[in-house]
């Protein structure tokens, strides 16, 4: 397993609220931009992000929308995390605690969960510590529209609109939490990064839960890489460009689909479901540049990053936002890492 930074990430530090109930628009938040070639550390805004792109690059972002994944069920929460291909889902089971919900250490003591609505749950087997595979008696999306609600952690300090937990790419619903990274982008970023001469192009990968123990592995999630997306990549990279991708979730979806191509450092057209992790042992072969949210100590998506940065660099960087209080987790600020 790769090694990856540990650090203390204080409570105060925790986003539990958008930033515009801050009083910043979405594009207000911070952003840490870090350079390999340079070794160096810089503190921007992400509206800054246009200009520190170059004309010719591909940005590549998650069109996956957020679904109201989490359900209660007495003082049970059920979070819906992933589709599977037998049509089961991954689920979590979560137990509450006041307003908000914690892990559930206790044993299950039916295999049956009544949901409201009459829906009912039928726990299959345990896929992981956390995890369950699960089967809903009725069709999944349309009940958690119905019945859901957006997936809270404890640092959330109130319940949030799921409007709030949706990025501007958001198209199809999929994703049991938001892919944070994209949240930050509003229609004047994506303007100016369009008359940069950046290009953009979508991909699909529906987020499961991010409530995994650290140095879990992630688990197999659903995705596409569409035709016109796989062209402009490679026309990108046979140019010259650098392709950017707009969260780990882009990374892990290209990255794929670069794996099933027969040219190295090509990728193809790709959909189903992915089980790549990505590590500095596996590499990147399509993927230049990293927009992202700033991670938890030990979390698989620090080991992404150090497939970008290398250790001494990645250090750094999270010593740095930590003294300049940025803020964590999805309503918080972001990070660049570019070659």
């Amino acid at each position: 397993m790769t090694a990856t930074i540990e650090f203390a990430l204080p409570p105060a530090l925790e986003a539990g609220a958008p930033p515009e109930s801050r009083g910043l628009p979405r594009d207000g938040v911070r952003m840490l931009v870090s350079r390999r070639s340079a070794g160096t550390v810089a503190h921007r805004r992400f509206t800054d992000l246009p200009g520190l792109l170059l004309p010719g690059d591909l940005l590549v972002i998650n069109t996956s929308r957020t679904l109201p994944a989490a359900v209660r069920a007495g003082r049970l929460a059920v979070h819906f995390s992933t589709p599977l291909p037998d049509g089961a889902w991954l689920v979590e089971l979560r137990r509450v605690a006041g307003k908000t919900t914690v892990p559930n250490e206790r044993d299950v003591t039916s295999q049956v969960i009544g949901l409201p609505g009459g829906a009912a749950l039928t726990l299959l087997e345990r896929a992981t510590a956390r995890l369950w595979r699960a089967r809903l008696s009725v069709a999944v999306v349309p009940y958690l529209l119905r019945h859901g609600s957006p997936i809270r952690y404890s640092y959330a300090e109130r319940e949030w609109p799921l409007e709030a937990y949706q990025t501007v790419f958001g198209l199809r619903p999929g994703s049991a939490e938001m892919p944070s990274a994209g949240r930050p982008f509003s229609a004047g970023t994506v303007t100016a990064l369009v008359a940069r001469g950046v290009m953009v192009a979508p991909v699909t990968l529906h987020c499961g839960v991010s409530s995994l123990e650290a140095d879990e592995d992630p688990y197999p999630e659903q995705y596409d890489v569409p035709p016109a997306t796989a062209r402009l990549v490679n026309l990108t990279r046979g140019n010259g460009g650098r392709v950017i991708a707009g969260g780990t979730t882009v990374v892990r979806a290209l990255e794929t689909a670069a794996r099933s191509s027969p040219a190295h450092g090509t990728v193809v057209p790709s959909a189903g479901w992915t089980d790549l992790v990505v590590t500095p042992e596996a590499g990147l072969r399509v993927t230049d540049a990293l927009l992202t949210g700033l991670h938890e100590p030990r979390s698989s998506h620090l080991r992404m990053l150090a497939a970008f940065h290398p250790p001494g660099l990645l250090r750094r960087c999270y010593e740095e936002a930590v003294s300049a209080r940025y803020l964590w987790h999805e309503f918080g600020d972001v990070h660049l890492l570019l070659p």
